[in-house]
């Protein structure tokens, strides 16, 4: 096993590395470097007693060492230090939060060069400098040294962040800048912890192939959907937990109904008229994420092989697709060639486009609860839990029209029941309340919206959650004497709710320390690996073509795409109508925040401008 290897920056006096190399073994390796030569420590006796004991127990000292060019210092085998520790950084004498930014800055973009995989740096800044939530209390982002922000220059987010002791390093005595005795102001200070970053720019659309009867296609993964197809988080080796608590829910109806679990692949939508669902229309449809396919005869080993190409056999069955009339964009529908050089095909927006399927077969069994479970796609706005894309679970039930009042209300009473039970398992005692689940009955009597109180899981949640509906309207053409009702779950936001998960985004998250928060068997709050990351906003105005409207949707779908996922909000702001040309003008304003990743300035104000040129060119506007 290799050594564990520690390098400390910037120290003044070397108490810290005289401190901390009494509590090390003998596996670790550290080295210890400041910015002065030895002739500028003479006159602090201190320092030179530290830098005797650290001689003396065969301690890596060195001189003159500028953290901001760490990759001059070291050779390429003596990198990869697991942690880097700079307590206290400063420009010295009355450098202002600009001068200590880019001093921060520097020494990040620094550590990237010299830091191991999995490698941690440590920071400890005097209370209110970071400019985070932990800082108490917290100083406006203008005036502070925007910690999170410049680690992101060097690829890493903040992980860990915990009050820094000096006790409890013992002997360790903080100075000022370049040793002066004047020390700095250590109460409040807090210790900031940052790690790797997955690079921001690694997500690139797929090429998937299908095949419709004997002839292959492809396509591209939608530019807002990706990296978020054919996850395989519903899939036997699974542990993420959208498969945790679709499992959960599963095993709890088990005990009260017979289950008969299918499987998603009904590819194909009833013709048009024949639904038995009442809003199953084409605005339902319109939301739809709509694909060209094209004709694909190319050799299939050589696409799946490992070239350079990243091309998947989109082999499930179509769980994911569904053949069938595309609305438009002027709402007329355009039917789909299938069998051409070209086809349409639309990303399912619900299971719920599968139940006639289900419910029409001659030996459907009633009284048994079929269960379908996939993932979703649909275009949807910018807010903090819509999501383009999701994992759905469906109950279908029927049973005797005569029996309809007894069932439905017990199907109800035990996933109220265990819904409740799941929602607050990481509650504290304190907050549980009586029940957080409420059926709420729609406008035409019969259907019922699943509402989850949410003020309990963040105080930043005011209105309740919908995580899911139940539709008692249906009716099939063959079982006329039956009655059935389909519950429809959004597992995604369930398990947000479970785990304590504030951002939707993180469910599809790459990074591996995601998964290591799950313990089989337990269900414990979440710790995201990525805390306080920065935001970014940028305004844009456009003029509109009054004739051809604006598609505010197609505006978030435009924006979610260029962004993947970076931005987390977009708010109107103002409507200009020009006086004399009557021209109308619309101002948005688009926050840019990752959940997982590291996210600079320079590369929100290059997507800003490419969003700029996406809309001029998709939405017919002329930006300002």
């Amino acid at each position: 096993m290799a050594p564990r290897r520690l390098l400390l920056v910037g120290e003044g006096n070397f108490s810290f590395a005289a401190a901390l190399s009494e509590t090390l073994d003998q596996s670790t390796q550290l080295t210890a470097t400041c910015l002065q030569r030895p002739a500028e420590l003479a006159r602090d006796p201190l320092a030179w007693e530290n830098l005797q004991r650290l001689r003396e127990r065969g301690i890596d000292v060195r001189f003159g060492v500028d953290c901001t060019h760490l990759a001059d210092v070291f050779e390429l085998h003596e990198r990869e230090f697991d942690q880097i520790y700079f307590n206290f950084p400063h420009c010295g004498r009355k450098a202002g939060v600009a001068k200590n930014r880019e001093l921060l800055a520097k020494f990040f973009q620094s550590c990237a060069d010299v830091l191991a995989e999995e490698g941690e740096v440590h920071v400890a800044l005097c209370r209110g400098q970071g400019g985070t939530p932990a800082d108490k209390p917290q100083r406006e982002w203008h005036n502070s040294w925007q910690v999170v922000a410049m680690a992101a220059l060097g690829g890493l987010i903040l992980s860990d962040v915990y009050p820094f002791s000096c006790k409890a390093v013992a002997g360790y005595k903080c100075t000022g800048y370049r040793s002066q005795d004047k020390s700095f102001h250590v109460e409040g200070a807090l210790n900031h912890v940052f790690t790797r970053s997955l690079p921001f720019e690694g997500s690139q659309p797929r090429i998937f192939r299908i095949k419709l009867g004997n002839q292959w296609f492809s396509f591209p993964e939608p530019e807002a959907l990706v990296g978020k197809l054919n996850r395989g988080f519903l899939e036997a080796p699974s542990c993420h937990p959208i498969k945790t608590i679709n499992e959960k829910l599963i095993a709890e109806l088990g005990k009260v109904f017979p289950l008969k679990r299918l499987k998603c692949s009904y590819p194909l939508l009833p013709q048009e008229g024949t639904s038995v669902l009442p809003f199953w229309n084409c605005d339902f449809l319109s939301a739809a994420f709509w694909i060209s396919l094209h004709e694909d005869n190319s050799n299939s080993e050589s696409l799946t092989g490992g070239t350079s190409q990243d091309v998947e056999d989109f082999l499930v069955s179509f769980s994911e697709l569904s053949l069938l009339k595309n609305p438009g964009r002027d709402g007329k529908e355009e039917a789909c060639e299938g069998t051409c050089g070209q086809a349409k095909i639309c990303l399912r927006p619900s299971l719920l486009v599968h139940v006639q399927d289900v419910i029409e077969v001659p030996d459907f069994l009633s009284g048994s609860l079929h269960i379908l479970s996939g993932p979703v796609f649909q275009k949807c706005h910018i807010l903090p839990f819509t999501m383009p894309a999701f994992h759905e679970t469906l109950f279908i039930l029927g049973f005797n029209q005569n029996l309809k009042d007894g069932c439905l209300q017990s199907l109800l009473d035990h996933l109220k029941g265990i819904l409740d039970s799941l929602l607050t398992q990481t509650l504290p005692e304190s907050s549980k309340l009586s029940s957080l689940v409420k059926f709420v009955l729609q406008s035409n009597g019969k259907d019922y919206m699943i509402r989850v109180k949410t003020h309990n899981f963040s105080p930043d949640c005011t209105e309740d959650l919908i995580i899911g509906s139940v539709i008692t309207s249906a009716t099939s053409v063959i079982h006329k004497d039956q009655c059935f009702v389909f519950v429809s779950m959004n597992l995604d936001l369930l398990a947000m709710l479970v785990w304590c998960i504030s951002d939707w985004r993180m469910l599809w998250t790459f990074d591996n320390r995601f998964l290591k928060n799950f313990v089989p068997g337990k269900i414990e709050p979440f710790k995201s690996h990525s805390l306080y990351p920065p935001c970014y906003v940028h305004d844009v105005s456009f003029w509109i073509d009054q004739k051809k409207g604006f598609d505010e949707l197609e505006f978030h779908t435009v924006a979610r795409a260029v962004s993947q996922d970076a931005i987390i909000s977009i708010q109107f702001l103002s409507r200009f109508q020009h006086p004399k040309t009557q021209q109308v003008s619309l101002c948005y304003r688009l926050t840019y925040q990752t959940c997982d990743k590291a996210l600079t300035q320079q590369q929100v104000a290059s997507m800003q401008s490419q969003f700029r040129k996406e809309i001029q060119q998709h939405l017919y506007v002329i930006p300002r």
